[in-house]
């Protein structure tokens, strides 16, 4: 499913008060990160994470491969702060059939 540019507004406007839940460190996108997001996206479907300093990786980049690993559409990359979402299988938090 891809999201088009309304339900990306919507799940931006979501993300704005949401903490970052993962913090990339100068390991990068590891297999452990990956497992750890994808079994968040699993749980909570909009996650957002940080790009710490000390890792030289290109947000976009991560956000790319991340998104690529786990299944799930890259929201925005704003500076460090990548939001990614997938929605549930089942009962979904966030209703972007209607938009």
């Amino acid at each position: 499913m891809t999201i088009n540019s309304r339900q990306r507004a919507y799940l931006k406007s979501a993300a704005m008060t949401m903490d970052a839940i993962f913090q990339v460190g100068k390991a990068g996108v590891t297999p452990e990160l990956t497992k750890a997001v994808d079994e968040a996206l699993e749980a909570r479907e909009l996650i957002k994470i940080n790009m710490l300093k000390s890792c030289l990786d290109d947000p976009k980049t991560a956000a790319v491969m991340l998104s690529e690993r786990t299944r799930s559409q890259v929201v925005q990359v704003i500076g460090r702060k990548i939001v990614l979402f997938r929605q549930a299988k089942e009962k979904s938090r966030f209703e972007l059939k209607n938009m």
